[in-house]
């Protein structure tokens, strides 16, 4: 998958829709976006780091992808952290309570306040980044998860917090549904309305799109069983559920940037 002769990557700040994004190219006639959303309290440019990693694993393939990577709108600063941001406001002392107390479950039927207003932030993001692409996919391969709006396939997950908007917005965002949607250390909130909008009797927003899914078994920050009835949750709602379990804390594992390298590799080969 990998290979020795890279092509050549472009890095550049923009902004697409309502938020600044940092934006890498693998070539100057991208096709492909992976969109790809920081957590809560990092910099806007947290993920860029994964970049060169996926880049090695897709190798020549990377020249069809544009990776960006949007800075949420909450500026932290004044919460004594400064560079950090966040997609809403977070009550860090309730949160913690409620992992001490194995009360965490609490919050799967609940909307976070300000998760709807980050949803729309991030669906002008995914409009914009759609239509402003520098070349056009190859002519067969059209996404069927496009909805007859666009043939464009895309990429649109995040870590934690981020990952929490990532789903919302597929689910409920005025956008054609990603082809695979990342869930890097999430969680399940606002279970009605994702379920209702991921039911293939419903909605069916997941039933064209591959959902990778990881979660460290000693997450401190959200607890893994939470994650675990989120794959539970909605798994049959989609195409396909990769639902990687590693031992480790909040963060992303090697294995799962793996994984995700694959699954951009075929959406570039799709013929």
């Amino acid at each position: 998958m990998g290979g020795m002769n890279n092509p050549k990557k472009s890095f550049h700040e923009s902004s697409f829709g309502e938020l600044a994004c940092t934006v890498v190219d693998g070539s100057d006639q991208p096709w492909l976006p992976v969109i790809l959303c920081h957590g809560y309290g990092a910099p806007g440019d947290d993920l860029v780091g994964l970049t060169d990693y996926l880049i090695d694993k897709l190798g020549d393939a990377a020249k069809a992808v544009r990776f960006v990577y949007p800075v949420a709108p909450g500026d932290l600063a004044d919460q004594g952290m400064p560079g950090g941001r966040a997609w809403w406001p977070l009550n860090m002392a309730s949160l913690q309570q409620l992992l001490q107390t194995s009360q965490f479950d609490q919050l799967h039927d609940q909307t976070p306040p300000g998760i709807e207003t980050a949803s729309g932030q991030l669906v002008s993001v995914v409009q914009s980044v759609l239509n402003n692409m520098p070349a056009d996919p190859p002519a067969c391969s059209g996404s069927p998860s496009m909805g007859g709006e666009t043939s464009r396939p895309y990429v649109l997950g995040g870590f934690s917090q981020g990952a929490m908007v990532t789903m919302n917005t597929a689910l409920t965002g005025d956008i054609p549904p990603p082809d695979v949607l990342v869930q890097f250390s999430g969680t399940l909130v606002c279970g009605p309305q994702w379920i209702d909008a991921a039911s293939k009797s419903g909605s069916g927003r997941l039933k064209a799109t591959r959902v990778l899914q990881s979660h460290g078994t000693q997450d401190q920050i959200l607890p893994f069983s939470s994650a675990a009835t989120l794959a539970d949750t909605l798994h049959e709602e989609a195409l396909e559920w990769e639902f990687r379990a590693f031992q480790g804390p909040h963060t992303i594992e090697a294995g799962t940037l793996d994984h995700l390298a694959q699954w951009i590799l075929d959406l570039t080969d799709r013929k």
